[in-house]
């Protein structure tokens, strides 16, 4: 008995060092930027990637890449996916209805309301890509959020037209009054459910409006395109 044991376990050893050696080392993932890519480096960081998968503790979801009309922040956004600057961080803005927003780093160690959520960054911040004024914002577009100043009546922008940075907001449902000047950065084309889960989750309610229950993001993966053979 003892000997088949014995055995046993020298196969088992066996086969979990032939699956390691057969999975390959783990990619390091590439430093994070410091600051935002030029146009031209994003035309080189937009040509590697069409969508980007959101895994939560909700579920995961699909962003189909658009970023004909804010490159720059297309391409950030895809950038510090890549270097997993989004893992570990929550949904700290729930309005049901209208928006779940992500992206601050302050909620990868506290996933709770506290003074200052919502107001984290990646250390820089970079101009809006101003989406053209005919830009309706529709249920599952996703979009960066940023600290733009404007006259709600008459839509004039007063400042903060450089506040881009790593957050970002999904649509809920279409807002048709929701003035265009969030660079677009695609639409969700798959999960749509998770992302209906997150907008209903209850929340601490105005102005904050954070989750009880926290939805977290486990993993962004940036999808390349299909390679021709």
């Amino acid at each position: 008995m003892r000997g088949l044991l014995f055995a046993a376990r020298s196969a088992a050893v066996g086969i979990a060092l032939l699956i390691a050696a057969c999975s390959g080392p783990t990619a390091t993932p590439p430093p994070c930027p410091t600051t935002a890519p030029t146009a031209d480096q994003a035309a080189s960081i937009l040509a590697d990637a069409t969508a980007v998968e959101i895994k939560t503790n909700k579920g995961s979801f699909t962003i189909e890449l658009q970023p004909d009309s804010a490159k720059v922040a297309t391409a950030n956004f895809v950038a510090l996916a890549r270097c997993g600057f989004y893992d570990g961080l929550s949904f700290h803005r729930v309005i049901a209805g209208f928006v779940a927003q992500a992206g601050d780093p302050q909620t990868r160690d506290d996933h709770g309301d506290f003074a200052g959520v919502g107001t984290g960054g990646p250390g820089y911040h970079f101009d809006v890509e101003i989406p053209p004024a005919t830009t309706q914002y529709r249920k599952y577009m996703v979009a960066m959020a940023n600290a733009m100043q404007y006259d709600p009546s008459s839509g004039e922008i007063l400042g903060g037209t450089d506040t881009n940075g790593s957050q970002f907001f999904v649509m809920l449902d279409d807002a048709p009054a929701l003035r265009p000047y969030y660079s677009v950065l695609g639409t969700v084309v798959s999960g749509t459910g998770t992302v209906d889960a997150i907008g209903q989750l209850p929340t601490t309610g105005d102005p904050t409006n954070v989750p009880l229950d926290p939805a977290i993001i486990e993993a962004a993966t940036v999808q390349s395109p299909p390679q021709s053979s």
